[in-house]
C-alpha cells in the first residue's frame, strides 16, 4: 500500500497538502451502489447514449450557430460512478495543484499540519465526490493540463428515467443535448477553457487564506451554519468567503451562469425537433428537482447547489432576452473575448449588455 500523499513528493520535488488516493479511495467507498440491471441492458445503455451523444452534437451545433468542428478532439466517455469519481478527483488534482504551489510559496504550513490536513481534506473531497457521483447525470470535464471529454453517467441517467417514468430513448438523447450544448461551447470558442481555468485557480488562491486566517473562518462559518440551512441560505463556500472576494466569485459565477443557462436554452430549442416526448420529460424532471427533501436538500443547500441552481435560470432568463432582442448571431457575441462576456450585474439585466457590446 502506498503511503500517503504529504509524505510523498510530486514530479516538482514538493509534497502535496491534500491525500488524492484518499479522496478517490473515499469516494468509491461511500458512493451508492447504481440501480439494477443485466449485463445486457447495461450494454445496451452504454451503446444507446454513445449514439445520442453523436446524434445530437449536429442539432445543437446548428441551433447555436457555433463551428465545432472540432469537436472530435473532446471525445465522448460512458461511465460508472466509480469511473466519474476517478476522473474528476484526477480533474480536481490537475486545478489546484498550482494553487496550492502558488498558496504554499507564501507560508507553508509545519509538516505535522500537512500530514493532518492532507487526509482531512482528502476525506473530505471523496466525501463530496461520492455524493455528487451519485446524481449528476452528464458533464463537460475540462480536465486542466489533459484532454477534455464529455462523460456520460450512464446509471444516474438509467436511475432517473426510471424514476421519472419516461421514455428511456428520449430522456437519454434529452440529456445528451443539455451536455454536447457544453461540448460545443468548448470545442468553438477556444480560448474559453484556458479562461475559465485560469480564473478559477486565481480566485482559489485569492480565497484560501494562512493556517491561522483559515481556523478564523471556520469558526465564523460554524457561527453562521443555521442561516446556511434555511430556504434560500447560502452554501458553505460562501460563509468563508471575505467581502472583498465576493466580487471575483460573483463574476466566475456569472461565466458559469452563462454556460449552463445558454445549455439549457439550446436543448429547449432543439429538443421539440429530436425529442417526441420533451414536454413530459421536462415537466417531470422538474418537478423531480423541486421535490428533493430531507437529507438531500440539506446537502444541496451545504453544498451551495440550489443557489446554482438558481443562478442557472439566470443564465437561460439572460440567453433568452438577448436573443429575443439580436438574435441568435447577437448572443454569440458572447464568445468573442473574455472582455464580451457578461458581468454579474449584466446576468441579471440583459438589455445593458446588449448595450455595452452592441451600442
Amino acid at each position: 500500500m502506498a503511503s500517503s500523499a504529504d509524505e510523498q513528493p510530486d514530479d516538482a520535488g514538493h509534497t502535496s497538502y491534500v491525500d488524492w488516493g484518499l479522496a478517490a479511495s473515499t469516494g468509491r467507498r461511500l458512493v451508492s451502489d447504481g440501480p439494477t440491471v443485466s449485463a445486457a441492458e447495461a450494454r445496451a445503455a452504454v451503446e444507446e447514449l454513445r449514439a445520442a451523444a453523436a446524434r445530437a452534437h449536429g442539432p445543437v451545433a446548428e441551433t447555436a450557430r457555433m463551428d465545432a468542428s472540432a469537436g472530435s478532439e473532446s471525445p465522448v466517455h460512458v461511465v460508472d460512478r466509480t469511473a466519474w469519481i476517478d476522473v474528476n478527483v484526477a480533474s480536481m488534482q490537475a486545478m489546484m495543484d498550482p494553487v496550492i504551489d502558488k498558496i504554499t510559496a507564501k507560508k507553508a504550513a509545519g509538516r505535522a499540519a500537512r500530514a493532518v490536513g492532507a487526509k482531512v481534506t482528502g476525506t473530505e473531497t471523496g466525501a463530496l465526490m461520492g455524493y455528487v457521483a451519485s446524481k449528476v447525470l452528464g458533464q463537460y470535464d475540462l480536465a486542466p493540463g489533459g484532454q477534455p471529454s464529455l462523460l456520460l453517467v450512464a446509471p444516474n441517467i438509467v436511475t432517473a428515467e426510471r424514476e421519472l417514468g419516461v421514455d428511456p430513448s428520449d430522456f437519454r438523447l434529452w440529456v445528451c443535448l443539455h451536455e454536447e450544448t457544453h461540448r460545443v461551447q468548448f470545442t468553438a470558442v477556444p480560448w474559453l477553457r484556458d479562461h475559465l481555468v485560469t480564473r478559477v485557480r486565481d480566485l482559489m488562491v485569492d480565497l484560501v487564506p494562512d493556517p491561522e486566517a483559515l481556523q478564523q473562518r471556520l469558526h465564523s462559518a460554524l457561527r453562521e451554519l443555521p442561516g446556511a440551512l434555511r430556504e434560500g441560505g447560502a452554501g458553505i463556500a460562501d460563509l468563508v468567503v471575505a467581502p472583498q472576494q465576493r466580487a471575483e466569485m460573483a463574476s466566475v459565477t456569472a461565466i458559469m451562469a452563462l454556460l449552463e443557462g445558454h445549455a439549457d436554452v439550446v436543448m429547449d430549442d432543439v429538443g421539440p425537433q429530436i425529442v417526441p416526448s420533451v414536454e413530459q420529460i421536462r415537466a417531470r424532471f422538474d418537478r423531480r428537482r423541486k421535490g428533493a427533501g430531507g437529507i438531500d436538500r440539506l446537502l444541496r443547500r451545504l453544498l451551495g447547489l440550489e443557489a446554482k441552481m438558481r443562478q442557472y435560470r439566470d443564465g437561460a432568463v439572460f440567453c433568452r432576452a438577448v436573443t429575443d432582442k439580436v438574435g441568435v448571431d447577437g448572443l454569440n457575441a458572447v464568445w468573442t473575448s473574455p472582455q464580451t462576456l457578461p458581468t454579474p450585474t449584466e446576468i441579471e439585466s440583459p438589455l445593458d449588455w446588449v448595450a455595452r457590446v452592441h451600442g
